[in-house]
């Protein structure tokens, strides 16, 4: 991120790395599957005969609950035909044509699919047994301005086993903390094209990561289901807390749009025409070893563009974890560019933690868990992960030409008094330029060898050869330098790009790999 900010440090006026969107879901494990079921129901001694008229008169109960609460609150309740209906969208219209800005919005109830229980007869065993099935259900949604988290809802599964998901939003609520503090500030959206004091509301946005979640989930559940205690007198549960999906998101606002609107504009066209797979895998914190997609990795990694109404967004996936690039917002008083990280699936991610059920154990390197305990972790990744994904962007010039910026290499230079010939970047040079540029070198840098390996096929065949291919990459290396386009690293054989070799070799490649199409509206 330093690097982005350093390239337009003069059109950037703040900086804000947070949460975006949080999804936590709460499940009762202990009844989620039929063998704990038929447990609550031998401590409740409910036969299961009795089984469907049990859970009818609870789910009955459910709903009168959140209905008379809506009521008490002379707020609606509303169902809903149709479940592809945008129950955000109605529930701010009806917000705002009631003039509601504390408490609850509304109800909204609708049937989905759910994963409950039901009862089979098996005919051959001639008994009754308790499954796991799918079917429909009704949901409820609440949508309610939270004293802490702002606008926010959850809805509960009127049907056992009741589960929870619960949505928020980081930047809705940095600005209740903001608020609290007196701060002014300008929202647009879930983003911020202006704040009073930028340090201040990063340090208030740093301090949502010390939130003790289970208390702050359990009373949001307590709200959705206020008979919970009464239900599970005799078998007492409590809800276990996952993180389903969290967006982390850096804004970097410019002080002038048109100046974002000329960029933005060539970062879309470098990120579709330029990032590869293992570049997008690298970025995601996945090792790529000489900047290949690993053998054993059996996922996708897709790009996309989508129009939206403000403008256009730029996708990268893997495996459900996704980066985006996208123009936020655009106001007078700054203009917000937007760079995300979207964690839904932790098989590949670690974190040093003990082992389960036993915390005070050794601490070893073990799959992230999608329990509460490691969001701080989560957090840490997708702030590395966004950093990334943002400077890999930093080599763009907003004004210099690709005409520009080619022809400083291809005239001879003259270095150490001796002269030097020029590159060929379409021609003889183009596989040196590809090699230095690869992803993998980014951070370590790269040596001779490890160009050899690269450049030339298969292992030398005698040592007069190997002295051979040393030798003639160190005269690349050579010519590299004289151009500027690389540096050695001090008390190392390891070389790494300058940033004119950055700029440079990602123009190149970028309008190598482009089509005529792509290119086309550039040279318009």
């Amino acid at each position: 991120m330093q690097e982005f900010i350093a390239r337009h440090k003069d059109q950037i006026i703040g900086t804000l790395s947070g949460f975006d969107r949080l999804v936590f879901r709460g499940t009762l494990r202990s009844i989620a599957y039929p063998d704990g079921m038929q447990s609550y129901l031998r401590s409740n001694g409910i036969l299961l005969k009795d089984f469907g008229q049990h859970v009818e008169r609870v789910s009955a109960d459910i709903k009168a609950a959140s209905e008379n609460y809506a009521r008490t609150m002379s707020r609606p309740v509303q169902y809903l035909s149709s479940s592809a209906t945008s129950k955000e969208a109605l529930a701010r219209q009806i917000a705002s044509e009631d003039g509601v800005s504390e408490g609850l919005i509304a109800v909204l109830k609708c049937v989905e699919p759910c994963k409950t229980f039901d009862i089979y007869r098996n005919r051959e065993q001639k008994k009754l047994e308790l499954v796991a099935r799918e079917r429909k259900c009704l949901f409820l949604y609440h949508y309610w301005f939270d004293p802490v988290f702002g606008f926010m809802n959850a809805r509960i599964q009127t049907w056992f086993p009741f589960p929870i998901q619960v949505c928020l939003n980081g930047r809705e609520w940095l600005a209740r903390q903001m608020d609290g503090q007196g701060m002014k500030y300008l929202a647009a959206g879930n983003c911020f094209p202006w704040i009073e004091q930028w340090d201040r509301a990063q340090r208030l946005m740093n301090t949502q990561l010390q939130m003790e979640w289970p208390q702050a989930l359990d009373r949001i559940a307590s709200q959705l289901d206020p008979n919970h205690d009464t239900v599970f007198q005799k078998h007492p549960v409590r809800y276990y807390w996952s993180t389903y999906q969290h967006e982390w998101a850096i804004d970097v606002v410019f002080r002038e749009a048109d100046y974002l609107r000329r960029l933005y504009r060539r970062l879309i066209h470098h990120g579709i025409t330029t990032f590869g797979s293992s570049d997008v895998l690298r970025y995601l914190g996945k090792r790529t070893p000489l900047g290949e997609v690993p053998r054993n990795f059996a996922g996708d990694v897709t790009a996309t563009l989508r129009e939206r109404q403000e403008g256009v967004r730029i996708k990268h996936v893997v495996n459900n974890n996704s980066l985006k690039l996208y123009d936020k917002a655009v106001t007078a008083k700054g203009s917000v560019l937007r760079a995300e990280t979207t964690l839904q699936n932790t098989r590949d991610l670690r974190v040093y933690r003990p082992k389960e059920g036993d915390p005070d154990g050794p601490l070893s390197w073990r799959p992230m868990r999608r329990g509460i305990a490691d969001l701080y972790r989560r957090a840490e990744l997708s702030q590395k992960s966004t950093e990334r994904y943002l400077d890999a962007y930093a080599s763009i010039e907003d004004s210099t030409t690709f005409e520009q910026l080619v022809i400083k290499i291809e005239r001879p230079v003259t270095w150490c008094g001796r002269r030097v010939r020029p590159l060929r970047p379409f021609n003889d040079d183009r596989p040196l330029l590809a090699a230095i540029a690869r992803a993998e070198f980014d951070l370590n840098g790269f040596r001779n060898r490890n160009l050899q390996e690269l450049l030339f096929s298969g292992a030398p065949r005698s040592a007069r050869e190997a002295r051979r291919r040393s030798a003639w990459v160190s005269r690349q290396l050579r010519l590299l330098r004289a151009h500027g386009l690389i540096t050695k690293i001090n008390g190392t054989h390891r070389y790494r790009l300058t940033r004119t070799g950055r700029t440079m070799t990602t123009a190149i490649l970028a309008a190598l790999r482009a089509t005529v199409r792509q290119l086309m509206p550039e040279a318009a």
